[in-house]
């Protein structure tokens, strides 16, 4: 939908992950999914993730911002704050999202933020407020991770 933005990382996460061979910032768009819905990520960390979305293009037949494109981007920005927090030999399986939906957007751009409510050793929780241009808050969503070992992901 749009032009994707490099998401900016802490320089040692970017040198942890080139230690390996990955180039994190290519890796981080927000996937195929994430492409055809104009989700950008525009900062991530641990601590904190921020990303936006388009309203027009990901709406239900009323006009208004769907909710499954709200948990899109809710799951999106809390699986890279719990793959950052889980680090380069840990991928992130998301394995719970709670949404609820607030108020309605018809317009514009939303804009989420992913913050940890627990990262443990083997799961990662982010609460990820969801806001509309005014500020406004549109959608809570909870999202819990499983931090899997990178290793033999085969099935």
């Amino acid at each position: 939908m749009g032009e994707q933005s490099t998401p900016k990382f802490p320089q040692e996460v970017i040198d942890e992950y080139a230690a390996l061979g990955v180039d994190l910032p290519a890796l981080f768009s927000a996937g195929h999914l994430g492409d055809r819905m104009g989700v950008q990520i525009v900062e991530a960390s641990a601590e904190r993730v921020v990303g936006t979305m388009p309203v027009e293009g990901n709406t239900q037949p009323y006009g208004l911002l769907h909710g499954g494109a709200s948990a899109v981007l809710a799951e999106t920005l809390g699986s890279v704050g719990s793959m950052l927090h889980g680090g380069a030999g840990k991928l992130a399986v998301g394995v719970d999202l709670n949404c609820t939906h607030h108020r309605s957007a018809r317009s514009g751009l939303v804009t989420g933020v992913a913050t940890p409510v627990h990262r443990g050793r083997s799961t990662a929780t982010y609460e990820i407020v969801i806001t509309d241009e005014q500020d406004k808050r549109v959608c809570t969503a909870r999202l819990t991770c499983l931090l899997r070992e990178a290793a033999g992901l085969d099935g």
